[in-house]
């Protein structure tokens, strides 16, 4: 089955300083002599595409973290792809719109926003396409429990992520190659390390297009 990456790897360097950085390790035992390699890692919780649990909002924290997740509700997810094509500064995006170009019937627990077509989300001004309210609350009541997206919130915040965590929806945010997708539904795998106390964490994301 055709698999496509939708990860964004991690910066590596970030303010001018390097946000991976490697150290070497000498190993003797014996007659045996190798060199080990450690890294140290400086980034937050935003680096790469990375995943948001409802706690990452502390109003809507319903105490579980990205070390008691539960796996069934990331691994090969069953989700229906959405695909627009907006215009960097095109605004908000209604229900209508995201109805209008969901294929018929909602499939599995979770959905894909493409958004933007072949643009990345930092290939558009930062928020000027975003989610209305309205069409996240039709997105709440399809009953979805994941949503990976290359648009949320706009800059003058309409509360998109805490209607969404509120409900128990995580999500997915910078992920890359979404145009990629031609199928209208896929099965979707998030995999965050698992950090206790954790809701928000870089992860890689992979959909499978196809029988499997």
């Amino acid at each position: 089955m055709p698999l496509i990456d939708l990860t964004l790897p991690v910066q590596e360097t970030r303010d001018g300083a390097r946000t991976i950085v490697p150290e070497t390790w000498p190993v003797r035992q014996g007659n045996l002599t190798y060199t080990g390699q450690v890294y140290r890692f400086a980034y937050d919780s935003m680096a790469g595409t990375y995943l948001d649990l409802p706690g990452h909002i502390r109003e809507t924290d319903d105490g579980i973290d990205a070390a008691a997740y539960p796996l069934e509700k990331l691994y090969r997810v069953d989700a229906t792809v959405i695909h627009l094509d907006r215009a960097d500064g095109s605004g908000a995006i209604p229900t209508n719109e995201l109805t209008g170009a969901c294929p018929a019937p909602i499939f599995g627990g979770a959905f894909v926003i493409n958004a933007l077509g072949k643009r990345r989300f930092d290939e558009i001004e930062e928020r000027s396409v975003y989610l209305d309210i309205d069409a996240v609350r039709w997105i709440v009541r399809t009953g979805i429990h994941l949503l990976v997206s290359d648009v949320y919130e706009s800059v003058r915040f309409q509360g998109v992520f805490l209607e969404l965590f509120k409900n128990g929806i995580a999500t997915v945010c910078y992920p890359i190659n979404l145009h990629r997708l031609t199928a209208p539904r896929v099965k979707l795998t998030v995999l965050p390390a698992r950090f206790p106390g954790v809701t928000q964490i870089p992860c890689r994301v992979v959909a499978e297009q196809g029988d499997g």
